[in-house]
């Protein structure tokens, strides 16, 4: 789960954003306007920043800048504004990434997701103790009391993205882009076969299903 700060002046807006990455599995703290903004920012952990760049009292741009003085917290930048000396201006401050309105939640989340895997949020894995079984991500290997549990690369490719991205939803689509690309010969189903022969194999209670969407790791269960 990762500490998001939105900052959004139409409430409408900044609400529907929260919503869905709460349901995502973060933690949300909404900002209406650049100098609520600073103020949450400068109070606690933020992991990420979606930041509107025309703001009340304090602009984007300007929040973006003194952000950058003392952090290097990824700040998507989010506006309605498509004028090219806007984006060039975020981008000279430092922005990591720019989305305009109208925008799909869906993109939004993908992007999210991407900014904080790059800036070193997802879990460095070698190997992990589900229970009494041990799963060797880099050799690939899964074993148990009894011995080796056979088990494929792309199972443990999966189980690997999944606590990649603890506490978080992955839609099927978003695994089938992330393990195998444009091999369309791969369907949604697929993912749910994956995910019942991980839970039988190494008897796992921490793939939760989230019904109509996906699935997620969750250890606290």
């Amino acid at each position: 789960m990762a500490t998001l700060l939105i900052v959004e002046d139409d409430r409408q807006t900044n609400e529907a954003i929260c919503e869905y990455l709460k349901f995502a599995g973060h933690k949300v703290m909404p900002a209406y306007d650049g100098a609520e903004a600073l103020r949450i920012f400068n109070q606690g952990e933020i992991d990420l920043v979606v930041l509107d760049i025309m703001l009340p009292k304090i602009t984007g741009v300007s929040v973006l800048h003194e952000i950058r003085q003392t952090s290097h917290v990824p700040i998507l930048m989010l506006t309605a504004i498509e004028d090219e000396y806007t984006q060039v201006l975020s981008f000279d401050e430092q922005a990591d990434d720019y989305i305009t309105k109208p925008f799909s939640m869906v993109l939004l989340g993908k992007r999210i997701t991407a900014l904080l895997r790059r800036s070193g949020r997802t879990i460095s894995l070698d190997t992990m103790m589900f229970g009494d079984v041990n799963v060797n991500f880099s050799g690939y290997t899964a074993s148990d009391n009894n011995g080796k549990i056979d088990i494929t690369p792309k199972e443990i490719d999966l189980l690997k993205l999944l606590v990649e991205h603890k506490g978080l939803v992955l839609t099927r689509s978003q695994i089938l882009d992330d393990l195998w690309g444009d091999d369309y010969m791969i369907f949604d189903r697929t993912i749910d076969t994956y995910i019942k022969n991980l839970r039988k194999k190494l008897r796992l209670d921490c793939i939760v299903t989230v019904k109509g969407i996906g699935y997620k790791y969750e250890v606290d269960r």
